[in-house]
C-alpha cells in the first residue's frame, strides 16, 4: 500500500477532485495522509474524503495531521497544494502595483503577483522538499502551487527530490479548442510545449488534417471569440494558440492591460483573481457542510487532473502521457538549459519521462524567454538571498515596463518588500 501525502489538503477543492480519481480506481490501493496547517480546513478535507470513500465503497486508510513531517514519513508520493499568504497577502500583490498604475487579472504565475508570490512560496517548498530528503528521499513531489515554474524550478536546483509540477491548462485548454471547432475531444490530436501558462499547441489534428484553419475560422464568429478574446487575439498575432486562459495571457504580454479601450474591448477581467478567492470561500462553506454531513456529496466524475494519473500508472505500469514541468535538458532546445519546461512527459513505472521537443517557432521562444528571464531572477533571488534579483526580475517584467518608468519600478517593489516582510525576512 503506497502513501500519498497532500500537504496544503485544505485546498478542499483540489484534494477532493485529487482523491477521488484515486479511488475509482479500483486496481491501485493506496493510503492517504491529509496535512494543513488550517485546523479547521484539515477536519473539512478529511470530512470531504471520508465521505468520497464511502460512497465509492472503498475502505480506505486515511490519516489527517498538521504535522508536515509525520506525513511525509515514507511516502510514495507527495502532492503540494500549499498557498502562502491567503487572501490578505494577495491583494497586497493587486493593490500597491495598482496605486503604481500596473493592473493584473490574476497575478499568481507571471508578472509582479508572480514575483511576490514566488517570494514567499519557494521557501515554504524548499522546506517540504529538505524534509523529504530525510524522510522519504524516493518519493516524487506533485507540485500545483502557483507559481508554478518558479517553484518547480528552486525544487530541483536545491535539492536532490524528484519533482514535476501540473497544471491542467493543456488539457483544459484541448477540451476548449474542441468545442470551439465543433469536434468531440477523442478526435483531436495535439502537440503542446513551453513554459508553464505560456504553453503552446504547436500541431492540432482532426482525422489527420491540420486542424488550426478549423480554429481560426470559428475565431472569426463574434459568439466564439467573445468566448476567449485575447487567446484569439494572440494567435491572430503569433499564429499558435497559448495554454493558459484569456484573463491569465492578458497580464503575460505588454499588448492589453496598458490600454484602457483594449480592456474594454476585449472584455478583461481586472483583479479577476480576487473575485475567485472570496467565491472559492463561499465554495468551502459548501464543502464544509458536506463535510460534517449536513449536505449531500453531488455524484462523482473523474476529473482532468494528472496526479492520480501519474500515481496510477507508476503503481501498475498503465503507460500514459501527461504535460509535466519539469527541468529543461535540452527538450526544447531554444530555451535556455536548466528552466522550467511544460513538455510531453511518458509515465509508467519508471516514473516521469520528459520527451525532446526540439526548437518552438522561434517568435513563440521569444515570447517564453519573457517570463524566464524573470523566472531565473527571482530563483536566484531566493537560493542566493539576494534581494537586488527582485528588481532586476521586476525591471524585466514586460508588464510593468510597459506602465512605468524604472524609478517607480523600484518605488513599488520596495514597498511590496515593506508589505510582505513577514514573510521576507531571509531577504534582509
Amino acid at each position: 500500500m503506497s502513501k500519498v501525502a497532500i500537504i496544503g489538503a485544505g485546498s478542499v477543492v483540489f484534494t477532493k477532485n485529487l482523491v477521488a480519481d484515486l479511488l475509482m480506481y479500483p486496481d491501485i490501493d493506496v493510503e492517504i495522509w491529509l496535512m494543513d496547517i488550517d485546523e479547521d480546513r484539515l477536519e473539512t478535507a478529511y470530512g470531504l474524503v471520508d465521505r468520497i470513500s464511502g460512497k465509492l465503497g472503498r475502505k480506505v486508510k486515511i490519516h489527517k495531521t498538521l504535522d508536515r513531517r509525520e506525513a511525509l514519513r515514507d511516502a510514495k508520493y507527495v502532492i503540494n497544494t500549499v498557498q502562502v499568504g491567503g487572501l490578505e497577502a494577495t491583494l497586497v500583490d493587486f493593490d500597491i502595483p495598482e496605486k503604481y498604475g500596473l493592473k493584473q487579472t490574476i497575478a499568481d504565475t507571471h508578472g509582479v503577483g508572480g514575483i511576490f508570490r514566488a517570494l514567499r512560496t519557494i521557501p515554504v517548498v524548499l522546506d517540504i522538499a529538505r524534509d523529504m530528503e530525510e524522510l522519504c528521499p524516493e518519493a516524487l513531489m506533485i507540485n500545483y502551487s502557483n507559481p508554478m515554474a518558479m517553484n518547480v524550478w528552486a525544487v530541483y536546483e536545491a535539492t536532490k527530490i524528484n519533482v514535476v509540477g501540473l497544471c491542467h491548462s493543456i488539457q483544459g485548454t484541448a477540451h476548449q479548442i474542441a468545442s470551439y471547432i465543433g469536434v468531440p475531444y477523442e478526435n483531436l490530436r495535439y502537440k503542446a510545449a513551453g513554459i508553464n501558462h505560456m504553453c503552446w499547441f504547436l500541431e492540432l489534428e482532426v482525422e489527420g488534417k491540420n486542424a488550426y484553419p478549423m480554429l481560426f475560422e470559428a475565431s472569426r464568429r463574434s459568439e466564439i471569440f467573445r468566448k476567449d478574446p485575447v487567446r484569439f487575439t494572440i494567435m491572430r498575432l503569433f499564429g499558435y494558440f497559448v495554454s493558459e486562459s484569456s484573463e491569465h495571457m492578458a497580464e503575460y504580454v505588454p499588448y492589453f492591460l496598458p490600454y484602457e479601450h483594449k480592456i474594454r474591448e476585449l472584455n478583461i477581467p481586472v483583479r479577476e483573481y480576487v473575485r475567485r478567492v472570496l467565491e472559492a470561500n463561499k465554495i468551502y462553506e459548501v464543502n464544509k457542510l458536506i463535510a460534517r454531513g449536513k449536505k449531500e456529496l453531488d455524484e462523482l466524475e473523474v476529473s482532468r487532473e494528472y496526479a492520480p494519473k501519474i500515481i496510477h500508472s507508476m503503481e501498475t505500469g498503465h503507460r500514459r502521457c501527461i504535460h509535466g514541468n519539469v527541468r529543461n535538458t535540452h527538450l526544447i532546445t531554444n530555451l535556455p538549459v536548466g528552466c522550467c519546461v511544460e513538455v510531453p512527459c511518458m509515465v509508467d513505472r519508471n516514473g516521469i519521462q520528459p520527451t525532446h521537443v526540439g526548437n518552438l517557432p522561434p517568435h513563440l521562444a521569444a515570447l517564453d524567454r519573457t517570463q524566464i528571464n524573470v523566472q531565473e531572477l527571482v530563483v536566484k533571488a531566493v537560493l542566493e538571498r539576494k534581494k537586488e534579483y527582485v528588481y532586476y526580475a521586476a525591471l524585466l517584467d514586460p508588464l510593468a515596463t510597459a506602465v512605468m518608468d524604472p524609478d517607480r519600478i523600484v518605488m513599488m517593489v520596495n514597498e511590496l518588500f515593506e508589505a510582505h516582510k513577514g514573510y521576507l525576512s531571509y531577504l534582509g
